[in-house]
């Protein structure tokens, strides 16, 4: 496998930015599409695939959205052309027969409830990352965030479904105008270890 040259490296991770500005440029559902198909190859425990994800882009979606938003995190998502909920599916092993059919692997998570949600919530998450670089490699803009009130979300969106809100990623076509600094990041030598 080749290494992605420089120009990717910069759209994917150095010069990409979580955006709080969005200019009023709409996003097609089909690019949404385009989105998902890209970051469902991402690999995930036994192709378990986890990962639920509601594209909120509609006003009425935005106003069932609107109640559960921290007071910071409200204009910039009624701005943003689409607000993806990062779930997870508790009941994800329902579909192992499917995604993981040479062995019984639904039977590794119906026995114990704890195993399941912890499975679930971690490759929901690295899903939900893919999700957000693959928005990033078909030319969209991404702003992850916490800051809402998870039980309200899953109120208005997951009633009588096993789904349950992670976070929430806007999407669009960002505004440079609004931009913060880029915060440091830490050096290896303070987030990592050889051993």
């Amino acid at each position: 496998m080749k290494a992605l040259d420089d120009d990717a490296l910069a759209l994917l991770f150095t010069e990409a930015r979580s955006h709080n500005g969005w200019r009023p440029e709409p996003v097609s559902d089909a690019l949404l599409e385009q989105v998902y198909a890209l970051a469902r190859t991402g690999p995930t425990s036994a192709n378990c695939s986890p990962g639920r994800f509601v594209f909120v882009r509609t006003p009425e979606g935005k106003a069932r959205l609107a109640p559960a938003l921290s007071k910071g995190n409200l204009e910039k998502t009624m701005n943003a052309p689409v607000t993806v909920i990062a779930a997870w599916d508790s009941a994800f092993y329902d579909k192992l027969p499917t995604l993981f059919p040479h062995a019984d692997a639904r039977s590794w998570f119906t026995g114990s409830v704890e195993a399941a949600r912890e499975t679930a919530f971690r490759n929901a998450t690295l899903q939900a990352a893919y999700l957000l670089l693959a928005a990033r490699a078909l030319g969209l803009d991404a702003g992850p965030m916490s800051g809402f009130d998870r039980a309200r979300i899953d109120a208005a969106f997951f009633t009588g479904t096993p789904w349950t809100t992670n976070f929430l990623i806007n999407l669009g076509h960002g505004d440079p105008a609004k931009l913060f600094g880029r915060l440091p990041r830490l050096d290896f030598s303070q987030a990592c270890a050889l051993a």
